[in-house]
């Protein structure tokens, strides 16, 4: 798991059929300063995030399992939007 800011959406006219209507977001990993750090990422978008958004992000098994029908063929997937960040640094 980790967090990430929305910075765009992805428009893809043929899918998996286990994918219909799940919308797809791309994101950019951010550390605990909220900086951005690594690449930009593809992400299915199970909470109706927007470009902008501090989203959390969990990958590989628990990415293909947030979604109603489980196992969709996912790598990472959007399950949080973040209100706030506390840190004691």
């Amino acid at each position: 798991m980790y967090l990430a800011r929305v910075v765009g959406t992805v428009v893809a006219t043929r899918r998996y059929r286990d994918l219909e209507g799940i919308r797809f977001m791309v994101i950019q990993p951010v550390d605990r300063h909220l900086n951005p750090r690594g690449i930009r990422r593809i992400a299915a978008d199970s909470v109706n995030s927007g470009p902008g958004d501090l989203v959390y992000v969990v990958s590989s098994r628990e990415a293909s399992q947030a979604f109603e029908k489980w196992f969709v063929p996912v790598d990472d997937a959007i399950v949080g939007i973040v209100d706030q960040v506390a840190s004691e640094d």
